[in-house]
């Protein structure tokens, strides 16, 4: 394994972005998120990320949002990812262009272009062009249910292949076919990170890298063993920590994300408001203390 790839190893946790009463961001507790996740044994940060809201904030709120989370991982020597992909390959290319020297940088997660639906081909040039213009390797975001169009294992494995790119944040709604040819056939530098959390441990014990797994933001130091073990196979324990975090998976996920997982965060006095930005809304108290108590049961 590349030490490029090795960078990619294990648990990212995509942080929210907590606001205050007064709508702002609120710094002091993202700054707290992230050093808590690090803490707990995640191996790095993604900072707008969906679960981030990165679309609800504005372009200073999201260069402070990155300079927060890039504090954190600089002062503990741990690796940050920034979601920097648009629905536009020249939009992209600038974004990543902007992020050079930030510090603790180790990758950017670009998505497949959103809401214009293009070829595969074009997909595939997109993610070429961004590469190339970018500081730093990219990774992949392919969520179909998200964007409209999602790339095959064909047009992953070409891009496995392609310079400056590093790997696949896979959230196509399952362990599809498309995703175990790609764990099969990929490279061995390119980092395959589950992105749809129920499915994490199968991934990562069939040949994954780690994940991208908004669920890390509970029962932090039970994610991290869980993959340690799928990268160890050690199956039957993986299983026991997959087994009792599933219900959590299960319930934060059970309206739109970040909602429940910023209801829990609040619950738990670790964010000061429970806020979206809109159109996102908070979640029930009903899913929010089905959450709690999958929290609770999970340890």
């Amino acid at each position: 394994m590349t030490a490029t790839a090795a960078r990619f190893r294990g648990v990212y946790l995509p942080v929210i972005t907590p606001f205050a009463a007064d709508g702002s961001v609120a710094h002091d507790a993202l700054a707290r998120l992230c050093a808590d996740a690090l803490d707990a044994g995640c191996t790095g940060i993604v900072a707008l990320g969906t679960t981030g809201e990165a679309a609800a904030l504005d372009p200073d709120e999201r260069r402070a949002v990155i300079a927060t989370c890039a504090e954190v991982c600089a002062a503990r020597g741990a690796p940050l990812v920034v979601g920097a992909g648009t629905n536009t390959t020249a939009a992209s290319v600038a974004a990543v262009r902007d992020l050079e020297g930030t510090p603790a940088l180790a990758g950017v997660l670009v998505v497949v272009p959103y809401y214009v639906r293009p070829t595969e081909a074009g997909i595939v040039a997109h993610m070429r062009a961004v590469a190339e213009a970018s500081p730093v390797p990219v990774i992949v975001y392919n969520i179909p249910y998200r964007t409209g169009r999602g790339l095959g294992s064909a047009s992953l494995l070409e891009l496995a292949r392609s310079p400056g790119i590093a790997g696949v944040k896979q959230a196509v709604g399952g362990l599809d076919a498309d995703t175990l040819q790609v764990l099969a056939e990929a490279p061995d530098d390119f980092a395959v990170l589950g992105g749809e959390d129920p499915f994490v441990f199968p991934t990562v014990l069939l040949g994954g890298a780690g994940a991208i797994a908004a669920s890390a933001h509970t029962c932090t130091a039970r994610f991290v063993a869980m993959v340690d073990c799928a990268l160890a196979g050690k199956v039957e324990e993986g299983r026991a920590h997959h087994e009792a975090l599933l219900p959590v998976v299960r319930a934060g996920f059970a309206e739109p994300n970040p909602s429940v997982w910023k209801g829990v965060l609040f619950a738990q006095g670790r964010i000061p408001t429970a806020d979206l930005r809109p159109p996102m809304t908070a979640a029930s108290p009903e899913a929010v203390r089905r959450c709690l108590d999958a929290v609770a049961a999970a340890g």
